[in-house]
């Protein structure tokens, strides 16, 4: 599944602009590269959602509803996230690695369950769907799919 988002990914030049949204591609390329990190076991975070809101959540992740444009993560927050990476071809690297991470996770841990900021815990499924949603999310936002 990720492997068709990686290609579109490659199309992706350090002066595309987004549509909406204050991230470079560079940018972009590194948020996904953190939400990767989440679900191969690398980064851990709290929910902020409280458990009875998670029911709810977890149906919307399941629908086929995009990713709401200009939504403001409430562990990042409004601002730009400093650039961690030397460019985006090294980012665009990085990501590669951490996909294949998350493959090799849970193959080794199949009933892992890492959580989600939003969502809370989540299975390999769930985290499929995450993946699906918030690549074809951040693809639409810089043109390279509809």
């Amino acid at each position: 599944m990720l492997d068709s988002f990686l290609k579109k990914l490659e199309e992706l030049k350090p002066d595309k602009k987004a549509l909406w949204g204050k991230m470079t591609a560079q940018h972009m390329v590194e948020h996904l590269i953190y939400t990767m990190q989440i679900s191969n076991g690398k980064l851990k975070f709290q929910c902020v959602n409280p458990p009875e809101r998670l029911t709810a959540l977890k149906s919307f992740l399941l629908s086929s509803k995009p990713f709401p444009r200009l939504y403001i993560n409430p562990v990042i927050g409004p601002d730009l996230v400093e650039l961690k990476y030397t460019d985006i071809e090294e980012a665009k690297d990085k990501l590669k690695d951490e996909i294949s991470d998350y493959y090799d996770y849970f193959q080794q841990n199949p009933g892992a369950k890492p959580i989600h900021m939003i969502f809370g815990e989540l299975n390999k499924e769930e985290w499929d769907m995450v993946h699906q949603k918030h690549f074809t999310h951040h693809l639409t936002q810089f043109g390279l799919i509809e």
